[in-house]
């Protein structure tokens, strides 16, 4: 199990604690013949699959090239319209490169901001007396795991991540490179 990045939440959404290891990018490439049978949507300053996902191109990938030259918004490098080059029956057969790009600040926040109301309304739902909620959530390309504490617990809990980010770290990949429990201990001087 890799560990591609940890997010500590407070329990009013808001971020603590953020660390990205490098993501392989998921990349896929495809020759396309006239129409196209992948509909594709300009959201977010990005051209984005919004139906039709198959041979690992997934709802939610971005178009990141047509015929070797990058797209940057709703144009290629070029200064073509990304629509224009699509809707176009001439310019068949393309090759497009579909990808998912690196989540921004903003999207974290988002992201860390969206987490608990999912918690509390899984922990609500769920048939099972005092629910905690969330333990993991699986995606096209991620398995999110959800560690939670008491709010009781914050300090004795996030001190070591405050105050010793490095031994957090280490404490994170050796998560990451063992199928067991890691052991992770506490300075006895905090």
């Amino acid at each position: 199990m890799v560990i591609y990045g940890v997010y500590i939440v407070s329990k009013s959404g808001g971020l603590i604690y953020n660390h990205d290891h490098n993501v392989p990018r998921v990349e896929t490439e495809k020759t396309f013949s006239y129409p196209l049978d992948i509909k594709l949507q300009y959201e977010n300053k990005k051209v984005v699959v919004v139906f039709g996902q198959r041979d690992g191109i997934n709802v939610g990938h971005v178009l990141l090239s047509i015929n070797g030259t990058p797209v940057t918004g709703r144009t290629t490098d070029d200064g073509k319209d990304v629509f224009e080059i699509i809707e176009t029956k001439e310019n068949y057969p393309l090759s497009l490169k579909f990808g998912r790009t690196r989540a921004t600040t903003n999207e974290k926040i988002f992201l860390a901001s969206m987490f608990y109301p999912l918690f509390a309304l899984a922990s609500q739902l769920s048939p099972v007396p005092k629910s905690s909620g969330i333990e993991s959530l699986t995606a096209d390309t991620f398995k999110l795991s959800c560690f939670q504490t008491l709010t009781e617990g914050y300090n004795d809990c996030f001190t070591p991540v405050i105050r010793y980010p490095m031994a957090f770290l280490a404490f994170i990949k050796e998560l990451g490179q063992q199928d067991c429990h890691p052991t992770y201990t506490v300075p006895q001087h905090l």
